[in-house]
């Protein structure tokens, strides 16, 4: 058995001043109020992805009256949003992810996210002219799948950033969070309709063709690795029982420890639904695998800083875990600059992402507090990146042009 990963070592480089920070703290503070109420508001109307506009309006509103320069409707995202402020040399990119789960509303607690990403940008616009900083929020769009994030970065709206970072709902407080590559497909089978009585040797069961690739999948995870994870639902099974099916699908979620080990399933799981179409004789027509999401690249030294800020702030860290789970475009981000994504933890085991029980402790006084200090630390950790040192001069050196190029390395 592998030893457990040691602790890291706590962050002893260059940081910004006290007086700095506690500038940015205190502005942060002043709009706690502000900041609840927009993170009530966007829990209390749920919004799926690319629909968000009472979010998307919302954050950019605040913003706005803060003296941010918003722009909307970026890469051609209707809630989609940049907002800037400040002109230094360092740009720092805030995400603030605004999508509900179908049923659920916000089991994933985008509400504190967006509410979050909007406060850290507040906080360091006052700060922003004394540490050469610029400061970007990203009203991103469709991270529950769509993957706003990565049709932002390839229209070149993260062009620029110099380190990004969101922080993220959990049952458990962490400054890393290891996730999988991921990707999901609409499988479409084609058949024929007829009576189901009369004359069903006329008709082609677009629905056995599903159940087919059902049963095909669940037989093939005994061969699968360990690490892989096939997941999904029938979204279209027929219309009544005495009519075979000419139409039927599915949509699966595929997901794998990084993207070569993503693009070794993903064809095997293909097969399974093309023999549904071969036994049955239905047409399959498969939707999707154009962005996957990858798996997440933290930035050590960026990780460390929050590290430290967040135990300051008297947040009470895990110890930091190898094994992936759950999968995020902002994995995306990750892999073309410097990126972290931290959890908030609410203490709220046995509730746990993408459950009733967990969209209700979203809108709770814990997780006011929780997303206030998010912003904090969020802030903070910009404001001692961006202090003279190493890591300022390494951010500064780096390549920040990634929209409009040919090798993407999540394009399969």
């Amino acid at each position: 058995m592998a030893a457990p990963p040691a602790p890291p070592t706590p962050y002893a480089g260059p940081t910004a001043s006290a007086a700095v920070k506690e500038a940015a703290r205190k502005e942060i503070e002043k709009a706690g109020d502000a900041l609840t109420e927009l993170s009530h508001r966007i829990w209390d109307n749920p919004e799926l992805g690319f629909e968000e506009e009472i979010a998307s309006e919302a954050c950019a509103d605040v913003l706005a009256g803060a003296g941010f320069d918003v722009t909307t409707g970026v890469a051609g995202l209707p809630t989609a949003f940049v907002a800037e402020y400040g002109s230094g040399p360092l740009t720092v990119g805030i995400c603030s992810e605004l999508d509900a789960l179908p049923v659920i509303g916000h089991a994933c607690g985008h509400n504190m996210i967006a509410a979050a990403g909007v406060g850290a940008g507040l906080g360091l616009a006052r700060v922003a002219d004394e540490l050469g900083i610029k400061v970007k929020v990203f009203g991103t769009p469709a991270e529950e799948g769509g993957g706003g994030k990565i049709i932002m970065l390839e229209d070149g709206v993260f062009d620029g950033v110099n380190v990004a970072m969101m922080v993220h709902p959990a049952p458990i407080e962490g400054d890393v969070f290891p996730t999988l590559a991921s990707n999901h497909c609409d499988y479409h089978f084609h058949g024929k309709t007829a009576h189901a009585s009369m004359a069903p040797e006329v008709g082609i069961n677009a629905s056995d063709a599903v159940t087919i690739a059902e049963v095909s999948v669940g037989l093939l995870r005994q061969h699968l690795e360990p690490t892989d994870q096939v997941h999904g639902i029938v979204t279209n099974g027929g219309e009544a029982a005495n009519i075979v099916p000419g139409y039927a699908s599915a949509r699966y979620v595929m997901r794998a420890p990084d993207l070569d080990s993503l693009r070794r399933l993903v064809p095997r799981i293909d097969l399974c639904f093309e023999a549904g179409a071969l036994a049955t004789g239905a047409r399959l027509e498969q939707v999707g695998k154009d962005a996957p999401y990858s798996e997440f690249r933290h930035d050590p030294d960026v990780a460390d800083i929050y590290r430290a800020n967040a135990v300051a702030l008297g947040r009470e860290l895990a110890p930091r875990s190898q094994a992936g789970a759950a999968s995020t475009d902002m994995a995306n981000v990750s892999l073309l600059m410097p990126t972290i994504h931290p959890t908030l933890g609410l203490d709220c085991l046995p509730a746990v992402n993408h459950q009733p029980e967990f969209a209700a402790h979203c809108r709770t006084p814990e997780a006011d507090h929780a997303t206030i200090q998010g912003a904090i630390a969020m802030a903070w950790t910009s404001l001692d990146a961006a202090a003279e040192g190493e890591i300022r001069e390494r951010l500064l050196s780096a390549d920040t042009t990634y929209g409009g190029r040919d090798d993407y390395p999540w394009r399969f």
